[in-house]
């Protein structure tokens, strides 16, 4: 197994909004983007689980002309409230990281 960090170009997150993260996962390799693509593993659920959200408060898009999936959950925390610990939102795409992608 291979993983994430070590094959994608970027992975990231940034707020969308002060209620939301979004988290992108992009490539660079169409052919890689591909064969990551074909085993399915980048989905809803396992952005649902790495972030301890429900599935249907993922809005996930999968975007093959830009190699690269976009996820938007919403914040435990709202941006800038008290116990706020990442107001841009941009340390939040770590779990993104580890994921391990059987190519």
């Amino acid at each position: 197994m291979t993983r994430l960090k070590d094959i994608a170009k970027a992975c990231k997150s940034k707020n969308a909004g002060p209620f939301h993260i979004t988290l992108d996962i992009m490539f660079d390799d169409p052919a890689l983007f591909e064969r990551v693509r074909a085993t399915s593993v980048i989905r809803p659920a396992l952005i649902a689980e790495l972030y301890g959200v429900p599935e249907a408060d993922v809005q996930f898009t999968e975007y093959p002309p830009a190699l690269a999936w976009k996820a938007t959950i919403p914040r435990r925390i709202p941006s800038g409230a008290v116990g706020d610990t990442d107001i841009y939102g941009a340390q939040q795409h770590a779990p993104l990281l580890d994921i391990e992608v059987p190519i």
